[in-house]
């Protein structure tokens, strides 16, 4: 008896696996009101041929876009990305097809990262083509949109390269979001490609020659069809190896700056090249950065020029810098480079002069690098800027390189090393696709699998559960280590750490800190939160990620605690304190801060910005960067505070709230008035503003402008970056003792007061898509640091 009811509830049971609806593996369209989770990996869209598919796409740790990728292929290989710079968090996004017509991609908290825009057009249903183009189209099957009109890196045959399309590589090999290399239709209706970095030049290296629109083309319009060949129209041509039907291919622009055409083996999964642009690659540029060489030995291999290092060890597109000798050096001379030349700007260009002349006139110039002489002619010019350097030019050219007279020895060995660059797809075991058969007997296997699984884990559910509810009810939980030595503290433990809140260290709009001393004896910072608005579950949840958080230059948070009412968080103590109790020490209570502490302290706080806005798993805006949130270690190192208070304090507030919690007068950017999206440049904003008042050593927002009251705080910033950029372009360097810190008596180094001016005006931009990033902001920086 008891055997018949056990097979009756399995039976029951595996009745309903088979009917539910959510063990489903694919959809043919979404309709209207549907949608597509990162929780359900297995409901994508699948083109009716079976060779495309489209849904969530894992790039990182907890971290997905919303893609199109080749289904056969081994790796997935991605065919499309809708957000391609802005990954979504693994837990809660998702893709919906709204009620209004609108294909809208919603990260974890429901803020809109990409939308097809199409609510008011009529648009009935998404689908997937054969062609993989995913297309939003009306009741009458009619396209009202199409991902084949926004490329990212790669063209698919029959998907048009047209006038206002753009390809752009991407960063690195494996990563999707964005490189340094477009493809595009120039102003000369011609196919180009160019090279460009953040804040830096832009450089066209396809076609090297000038072409224009005289032929009477006019025709800005490109394609690859089913055979592989591909025609453009300004009379660009080209075919791949194994031309014919029936294979699958894709045209892409690599990360290297190289357009590769692939084709797919089916039976492997893999590709294979059957065409390329450039089968010299040292004619792309960006490949070696900037004061280097792109040569063959035989293989292909970047090298520093004499007296220059590599920027980055691990990165040759960032070039090499002036070594420390090399930039102190008051005395040059030249030396030879034959049959060398340099992508660049060509100063004081002469037809004829004899090339002593022109040595002559780089030496007297700051800013020469190198002469160029052009083959026998007698032609020569100034270089300020060495970069794509090449051997074997055409014309023929040679360069004088300007180099320190007296200089260390060099090494024996040479600073080079080769640019290592693997095309070949990771191979996969084959992978067998049959859609014409049922097997019945598969699936009823794996579906008893799933039924046991799920009992199993319904009795240890209750088992749990039945220990849970006997479990011995404590006043006093104590230190608990949720993430390695990130602890939850009771509240009754931090009363007595802080000897109930006695020593205030500091206040401010999200809360008032206290000192303490842990039972281990470690000094922390207590911070008592105001305004919270979310329940101990989702304080917690965000706590997950600020708990994970360690750089050497961002205050590290040790604990919280979380009882009633109660929200606090524990941080390590700071010695020094905030520096605004240094910088801005009128009474003369604390010694001056030396030019190097400044200078260091610029580049710390610019490093954990950085680190805030592109290395966390969810970056993080500060909102509220202010001398008062920036804490001096016993080694006058920086520390940023407060950086997770942007998601304690909730978001969902009003534009009041977020106004008073998460900005100070004077430091807030433009667009919090405007009430446009808060991004990472916001902090940006600040960090220049603190930057000017660490060369002042006062308060902008202190200096009188013009007029009353409220404007004055709001002009200080614009007109101090009006004054600095007239200043800015002027060679003396006289100016300088007006703007640093009198207190300094002049003992500064003015190359790097320049520049940290420099970078506060590009900081203080109004326009924030002018202003720099973070990690930009610390190359340039470091470039000037003395070793």
């Amino acid at each position: 008896m008891a055997t018949g009811q056990v097979f009756a509830l399995a039976t029951a049971l595996l009745s309903f696996l088979l009917l539910t609806p959510s063990v489903a593996l694919a959809n043919d369209i979404l309709v209207r009101g549907s949608s597509i989770s990162t929780g359900d990996r297995r409901a994508i869209l699948v083109s009716p041929n079976g060779a495309f598919a489209c849904g969530f796409y894992e790039v990182g740790t907890n971290a997905f876009t919303f893609s199109v990728w080749f289904s056969h292929s081994a790796d997935r290989t991605v065919a499309w990305t809708a957000n391609r710079d802005a990954p979504v968090n693994g837990n809660g996004s998702r893709v919906v097809f709204q009620r209004s017509g609108s294909l809208d991609l919603l990260d974890y908290d429901g803020t809109a990262v990409w939308s097809t825009n199409t609510a008011a057009i009529h648009a009935d249903s998404a689908a997937l083509l054969d062609t993989g183009s995913l297309v939003i189209v009306d009741r009458g099957g009619n396209t009202l949109w199409s991902s084949f009109d926004s490329p990212t890196d790669t063209l698919l045959p029959s998907q048009p390269m047209a006038m206002n399309a753009r390809l752009v590589s991407a960063s690195a090999n494996g990563l999707l979001s964005s490189g340094f290399y477009t493809l595009y239709f120039d102003g000369n209706y011609t196919l180009s490609l160019t090279h460009n970095r953040t804040n830096e030049i832009s450089t066209k290296y396809c076609p090297t020659h000038n072409q224009s629109s005289a032929n009477g083309n006019r025709n800005q319009y490109g394609g690859l069809d089913s055979k592989g060949a591909f025609v453009a129209g300004d009379q660009l041509k080209f075919e791949a190896s194994d031309l014919g039907d029936g294979t699958m291919r894709r045209l892409t622009l690599d990360y290297d700056g190289n357009i590769r055409m692939y084709s797919l083996d089916i039976r492997s999964g893999s590709w294979s090249i059957s065409w390329m642009l450039f089968a010299r690659r040292c004619e792309i540029h960006g490949l070696c950065g900037g004061n280097s060489l792109c040569r063959y030995i035989p293989e292909l291999e970047c090298s520093c020029l004499e007296g220059f290092e590599m920027t980055e060890p691990s990165d040759w597109s960032k070039g090499c810098k002036r070594k420390k000798d090399s930039v102190a050096s008051k005395d040059f001379t030249f030396t030879y480079l034959p049959g060398t030349d340099f992508w660049g700007y060509e100063l004081n260009y002469n037809m004829s002069m004899p090339l002593q002349k022109c040595m002559k006139m780089c030496l007297n110039d700051g800013d020469c690098q190198a002469v160029g002489v052009r083959g026998n002619t007698g032609q020569c010019y100034l270089k300020t800027l060495l970069f794509s350097g090449k051997e074997f030019p055409e014309p023929n050219n040679d360069i004088y390189l300007k180099v320190p007279k007296v200089a260390l020895p060099l090494p024996t060995l040479p600073s080079r090393q080769s640019l290592v660059c693997n095309f070949t797809e990771k191979m996969a075991p084959p992978i067998e696709i049959s859609q014409k058969k049922f097997k019945f007997g598969y699936f009823l296997t794996s579906a008893l699998t799933l039924l046991v699984v799920e009992v199993t884990l319904i009795l240890i559910g209750l088992w749990v559960l039945h220990k849970w509810k006997r479990r011995p009810e404590t006043t006093d939980v104590g230190s608990m280590i949720i993430y390695g030595q990130f602890c939850r503290f009771s509240y009754r433990e931090l009363q007595k750490a802080t000897n109930y809140f006695h020593q205030e260290l500091g206040r401010g709009g999200s809360g008032v800190v206290y000192k303490g001393l842990l039972a281990d004896e470690r000094k922390v910072a207590v911070k008592k939160l105001n305004d919270m608005v979310q329940g101990e579950q989702e304080f917690r949840s965000e706590l997950s990620v600020i708990g994970r958080i360690y750089h050497m230059n961002v205050v590290r948070i040790w604990g919280f605690c979380a009882e009633k009412t109660h929200r606090l968080l524990v941080s390590e103590f700071v010695e020094k304190g905030s520096l605004d109790r240094i910088l801005f020490d009128n009474l003369n209570l604390s010694p001056v801060l030396q030019w190097s502490q400044r200078y260091n302290i610029a580049l710390g706080v610019a490093k954990g910005l950085a680190y805030l806005h592109h290395e966390c798993l969810e970056w993080i805006v500060h909102c509220d960067i202010k001398p008062e949130n920036i804490l001096l270690d016993e080694e006058f190192e920086p520390k940023i505070a407060d950086f997770g208070l942007v998601k304690l304090l909730g978001r969902v507030v009003g534009a009041q709230m977020m106004s008073r919690v998460h900005g100070t007068r004077g430091y807030i950017a433009p667009e919090w008035a405007l009430n446009l999206p808060i991004t990472g440049k916001a902090d940006v904003y600040s960090y220049g503003v603190v930057l000017l008042e660490l060369v002042m050593g006062t308060r902008v927002s202190s200096q009188v402008v013009q007029g009353e009251g409220e404007v004055e705080v709001e002009m200080a910033v614009g007109h101090y970056a009006k004054i600095l950029k007239e200043k800015l372009a002027s060679k003396h360097q006289s100016w300088l003792l007006e703007f640093v810190d009198c207190r300094l008596s002049g003992e500064f180094d003015y190359l790097q007061a320049a520049m940290m001016l420099k970078i506060a005006v590009s900081c203080v931009e109004e326009e924030r898509r002018r202003r720099p990033n973070m990690s930009y902001v610390v190359e340039t920086l470091l470039s000037l640091v003395e070793e």
